[in-house]
């Protein structure tokens, strides 16, 4: 019986028609995974199930997931980020930098801090992204002391926040790579639009607590809130850091955007 997977067309123009009907018929197939998504178990025999194809700059790595969890495409990563990811998989990785250290975004234009947490709306937790730079971010080619941190994410399509109970909006083309059940990257469209780029990436893979995966397996979404410097902190609870949201929406310093796990359009 052929297995329930599913080889797009994106991943088959990678892999070549060969590898990809070897997979559709079974003979490449893996008799089990974990999901390079979720971490949890899947069957390619009873489970729908998606390849994803990592591509680096000379590695490329194709991992298995729950359709139900993310779609079949290929993903563009750095090289760093691939050999991660790889590790993650086989579980050879290091141990994870803790949610919140800083990371430097590509170029090293700027030095971002990332927390992650479940936020309440509505009565149901929402898997959440904190971004807060440690200093002050100019705009590019600007030599000025201002902070154009804000004014650079609304450019993007991100919305002022005023109020922590509704939901943010979607924001198309960004979604958050999430790989082998740790946090990779958050991308952002491609030029022209190419494939997705890295807008942050993690040096290492940062983890997130069981109770966030199963949030964003249930929500299919992440909400990613930024502030600039000195706005939110490093909260050591959910509660505290809610309370820090709330505290910067009320003074005008908080942005948002709700964005898929990557692969999928945002809306």
């Amino acid at each position: 019986m052929p297995p329930m997977l599913d080889v797009s067309d994106e991943v088959r123009a990678e892999i070549g028609d060969e590898e990809a009907d070897r997979l559709l018929v079974g003979d490449d197939a893996p008799r089990s995974y974990d999901c390079t998504s979720c971490r949890t178990p899947g069957d390619p025999q009873s489970d729908p199930t998606s390849t994803v194809l990592f591509v680096g700059e000379e590695t490329a790595v194709l991992a298995f997931a729950h359709a139900t969890c993310i779609p079949s495409q290929v993903v563009t990563v750095s090289e760093e980020q691939l050999q991660g990811a790889v590790a993650s998989i086989t579980g050879d990785s290091p141990a994870p930098a803790p949610a919140g250290a800083p990371q430097s975004n590509p170029g090293g234009q700027a030095v971002l801090g990332i927390t992650s947490g479940l936020v309440l709306i509505g009565g149901e937790l929402h898997p959440a992204l904190v971004v807060e730079p440690t200093a002050p971010i100019a705009r590019p080619g600007s030599d000025g002391p201002g902070d154009d941190f804000l004014p650079l994410l609304i450019e993007q399509g991100f919305v002022p926040v005023t109020d922590t109970s509704e939901l943010p909006a979607g924001l198309a083309g960004w979604s958050v790579l999430l790989a082998a059940g740790q946090l990779h990257a958050v991308l952002q469209p491609g030029l022209d639009g190419g494939r997705p780029v890295s807008w942050w990436q993690a040096h290492q893979a940062l983890s997130v607590t069981d109770g966030w995966r199963a949030a964003v397996n249930k929500t299919q979404r992440v909400l990613i809130y930024a502030a600039p410097v000195g706005s939110i902190g490093q909260q050591p609870r959910e509660d505290l850091l809610r309370d820090a949201l709330d505290k910067a929406a009320a003074a005008g310093q908080l942005v948002a955007a709700s964005m898929p796990l990557a692969g999928t359009a945002g809306a």
